[in-house]
């Protein structure tokens, strides 16, 4: 029998919520070395430690293109190449309504959008001649919100940055698939515990579950599971995809 090359994972946001959780994931599952990325170096620190030696951390600021030329280039000297890439770097912002200055809405569309679409633009960019050929895999971390519009107003910045990953999926999907690289998108609903959602009130949580057809929140897991798949060799002829994990709290594309 063949060994199995162990895998190598880059994730951006990798230093809590949805990015940590697969993180663990792809330790747990398959043993794969992962890459994880974001901005808080101390925090990347304490969850590379607590998920073991296959984990390594690399502080960027995924929006500046030198930071992630530099980690990339680390990587791929550490590991020879990297087999999936998983943008989940991404914020909310502070929330833009109509009735405040323009100022301040340019400065939360551009802190926003560099972080949500510029920053998974770079890294993929960077990241896609590194990529194993055929197998590679990227999965972009989108929102329900690129549907939707978000749950409340104030979200128009950030429902427009996770619809123009939609775009980044399409576009490198028809770039990358026929080179053997799948390119998906997970568009997750309400996830309970993220940095998003942590602070939410009671009443704001209660009343999302409501809608939702199974029956409760969302949990990490739900999205790493998802990320698992599109990672997988099963998933081989899945691309250009924005897969909803969401309970059926939206249904279709």
């Amino acid at each position: 029998m063949t060994e199995q090359k162990q895998r190598v994972i880059v994730i951006t946001g990798g230093g809590s919520g949805m990015g940590e959780a697969m993180a663990e994931a792809f330790v747990r599952e398959e043993g794969a070395a992962v890459a994880i990325l974001g901005r808080n170096g101390e925090r990347l620190g304490q969850v590379a430690k607590s998920l073991g030696p296959n984990v390594f951390d690399y502080q960027v600021d995924v929006s500046q293109r030198q930071q992630v030329e530099a980690a990339v280039e680390a990587i791929v000297g550490r590991y020879d190449r990297i087999d999936v890439l998983i943008n989940a770097a991404g914020f909310s912002g502070n929330g833009v309504k109509t009735d405040m200055s323009l100022v301040e809405a340019e400065r939360d569309w551009d802190h926003v959008q560099e972080t949500n679409l510029k920053g998974s633009f770079l890294m993929t960019m960077a990241v896609a001649p590194h990529l194993s050929r055929p197998g590679g895999r990227i999965i972009f971390i989108s929102s329900i919100a690129a549907y939707t519009g978000g749950s409340r107003a104030g979200s128009v910045v950030y429902a427009a940055t996770k619809a123009g990953v939609h775009g980044l999926t399409y576009g490198f999907a028809r770039e990358l698939s026929e080179q053997g690289i799948t390119v998906n998108a997970i568009a997750p609903g309400f996830i309970a515990d993220t940095g998003f959602t942590g602070d939410w009130s009671d009443e704001r949580v209660q009343g999302i579950v409501s809608q939702v057809p199974v029956g409760r929140a969302g949990q990490v897991d739900d999205v790493s599971g998802a990320a698992l798949y599109l990672a997988s060799p099963r998933a081989s002829f899945v691309t250009g995809q924005i897969l909803n994990v969401n309970g059926g709290w939206r249904f279709g594309s």
